[in-house]
């Protein structure tokens, strides 16, 4: 409690606060907001020299003032609880300092007032100090520390009060002692049922599970086992689950703390190394944890591949059909079916898996489906052909990869990009055309639009030149071209066949996608 004030008045002028989003710590506005605040009242009253007046008469009461500091202490354990890793263990310790801190104040009220009343007047004050059995200061402040034990929990027997101030004062004990005690108690039960919270949770999923399997008659063997998974899962801090944990924090830290706990299990996967770190990022989000217990089987031979795991706990074999030959042992870190879950042309397996997988004991995997890794590597295509690459190699590597059936695929998805490209072309083409045939159609339907368009091509054209012999024939046209010159009122009527002569060569390039088109069918035939 006796904090210098001095230390606590500058730890708040210094705290920067939020503003739009941001932390304000320019000293001015802190000082600003900081004296316009009430905490700067409250300080201001908790540090007033009010000592002075005790040296002159010896009395304590000068120093209540000290009392205001105490909203300090309780916005210290605000924030601590916040911050701390133990929160329940952290509050019993707060409730109990509350309370110490309650009885003692109670206690220095009761001294006060058996001073006021007078020491040893009456059975209910403090005896007389002068005496040598209640002289020594700790004998003083242990009795009274004891008495308002007794009265604020209302256990045991005091003495009656016997003047009008002491029965007031036994009152306002009593009611206080009421209500603060009942909260704190309250609290109290809150934070023992909150300490086994996850517990109670749990148990209560087991009797569930209980009532399900006797509902549905599962007994023996099978039921002994899934209470032993329900046991290891718990015992191992496995009972809670990541998305439910992290629902309401924001999607960027909810993967931010995916990737600080996944990251570096995702990199051991040897086709997943130097991967562009978005990807990885994609991937980490779609990692699911599961628990296989002794004996469970996590693939079997023949099995369509559709999922990869990692070993993040625990030890496994791989083993013949019947599971009597042990080929190896898995344990933490590694990796299997990586490569069934990027469809790789040309895999002699036919991506089904080449072995079976048993778990020796309990064993925790990550696993990533094959359907989680193609849509995070639909945005990422390079990362793909990376990908591909390493899995063909690790085929090669085995001696598992048909290269007849991978070159033959890898021309088809080239002669597959080509015609997209050629349908592009084709599509891109038509618009034109549509847009070109639109504007013809507006034109016919505004012939005053498309007459002044023409008189001003008219005007723009240059002077034409003499003109062979052999085109005398065509003389009288441009007569009539001419005319509209000579004679502004009749609109001329020659421009519009040019508008549909002109149409007519737009249209021809549509034809040429569907040439290609037929060239790389005939190609694909031939191949």
């Amino acid at each position: 409690m006796n904090i210098n004030p001095n230390v606590i008045s500058t730890f708040t002028l210094f705290s920067g606060f939020l503003e739009s989003g941001l932390l304000v710590k320019d000293v001015g506005r802190l000082t600003n907001v900081y004296l316009k605040s009430w905490m700067f009242k409250a300080d201001i009253l908790s540090v007033l020299p009010t000592d002075f007046f005790y040296f002159l008469q010896r009395n304590t009461a000068f120093r209540l003032n000290r009392i205001i500091k105490i909203w300090r202490m309780m916005e210290f354990f605000r924030l601590a609880q916040t911050h701390t890793n133990f929160p329940n263990l952290f509050g019993v310790a707060r409730l109990i300092l509350y309370i110490i801190i309650i009885i003692h104040w109670n206690a220095c009220f009761y001294f006060s007032i058996s001073r006021y009343l007078g020491f040893g007047s009456d059975g209910w004050v403090y005896p007389d100090p002068t005496t040598e059995d209640y002289g020594d200061f700790f004998k003083q402040y242990v009795t009274s520390f004891y008495w308002s034990c007794l009265t604020l929990t209302t256990i045991g027997d005091t003495p009656y009060p016997e003047t009008v101030i002491s029965y007031c004062f036994c009152i306002v004990d009593s009611l206080v002692g009421v209500l603060i005690f009942a909260t704190i108690f309250g609290n109290v039960g809150a934070l023992i049922n909150g300490m086994d919270a996850a517990r109670t949770e749990y148990q209560a999923k087991v009797d569930s599970v209980k009532r399900y399997m006797e509902l549905r008659g599962v007994f023996g063997e099978l039921q002994v086992r899934v209470i032993k998974w329900f046991d290891y899962t718990w015992n191992n801090k496995q009972s809670f689950d990541d998305k439910e944990v992290l629902f309401y924090l924001p999607e960027k830290l909810r993967a931010e703390i995916s990737v600080h706990v996944h990251l570096g299990t995702l990199r051991r996967v040897a086709i997943f190394q130097d991967s562009e770190p978005g990807l990885l990022v994609e991937l980490v989000l779609k990692l699911r944890l599961q628990v296989f217990s002794p004996g469970d089987y996590i693939c079997r031979k023949g099995d369509i591949g559709k999922d990869m795991y990692i070993v993040k706990r625990g030890r496994l074999q791989v083993v013949s059909e019947d599971g009597k030959v042990i080929f190896v042992t898995l344990s933490d870190g590694s990796v299997f079916g990586e490569i069934s879950v990027l469809n790789i042309s040309g895999n002699k397996t036919g991506n089904r898996r080449t072995a079976s997988v048993r778990s020796v004991g309990y064993s925790d995997l990550f696993c990533l489906s094959k359907r989680d890794l193609w849509d995070a590597l639909e945005e990422y295509p390079e990362a793909k052909k990376n990908l591909m690459h390493k899995g063909q190699q690790l085929l090669r590597k085995d001696n598992l990869l048909d290269e007849d059936a991978a070159r033959k695929e890898e021309r088809r998805l080239q002669n597959l990009d080509k015609r997209i490209e050629l349908i592009h072309d084709a599509v891109d083409d038509l618009q034109y055309n549509v847009k070109r045939l639109a504007k013809q159609i507006q034109n016919q339907q505004n012939p005053g639009l498309l007459q002044a368009k023409s008189k001003s091509r008219i005007q723009v054209m240059p002077l034409p030149q003499e003109q062979p012999k052999e085109e005398s024939k065509d003389a009288p046209k441009e007569e009539s071209k001419n005319a509209p010159k000579e004679e502004s009122k009749e609109p001329p009527k020659a421009p519009a066949p040019k508008e549909e002569s002109k149409i007519e060569p737009e249209t021809k390039p549509v034809a040429k996608p569907e040439s290609k088109l037929e060239e790389t069918k005939k190609e694909d035939n031939e191949n």
